[in-house]
């Protein structure tokens, strides 16, 4: 399995994965849910912000089946779907992760012919990574 790699700005967001929760950073001055992590304020330009919870809920914005793996750590779970899941809750925030079956399952859980953009999925964790299961 691959690990992420952190940056002071983005390291908060794995500290909270670790514990099982999804948190967004969010501009204190104006409000504005913001993803990936920075320093500045994209709207405001404020350096202003907070790790906010958000639901975990969203919808398969985008999503693709890789064949042949793009990475050989991978190969012995191909095919598998890499997703792109728009917020409920912050509908500009969009997260890169894998739609399984259930928290912890492989990346092949799920038969790639289920997903359908604008389906409903919801966070879990695994080894303090998200990962999203159908709603």
């Amino acid at each position: 399995m691959l690990t992420p790699v952190t940056d002071t700005d983005g390291a908060p967001f794995w500290e909270y994965a670790a514990r099982g929760e999804l948190r967004v950073q969010a501009c204190t001055d104006c409000g504005e849910p913001r993803f990936p992590p920075r320093p500045c304020c994209p709207h405001c330009q404020s350096f202003a912000s907070e790790w906010r919870a958000v639901s975990g809920r969203g919808r398969v914005w985008s999503y693709v089946v890789p064949h042949p793996p793009l990475l050989p750590e991978y190969a012995e779970q191909a095919p598998y779907n890499v997703v792109v899941v728009e917020l409920e809750d912050a509908p500009r925030i969009r997260l890169v992760g894998n739609l399984v079956a259930r928290a912890g399952a492989p990346l092949n859980s799920l038969d790639p012919r289920r997903i359908r953009i604008g389906g409903r999925v919801q966070v879990v964790f695994s080894a303090g990574l998200p990962q999203w299961v159908p709603a």
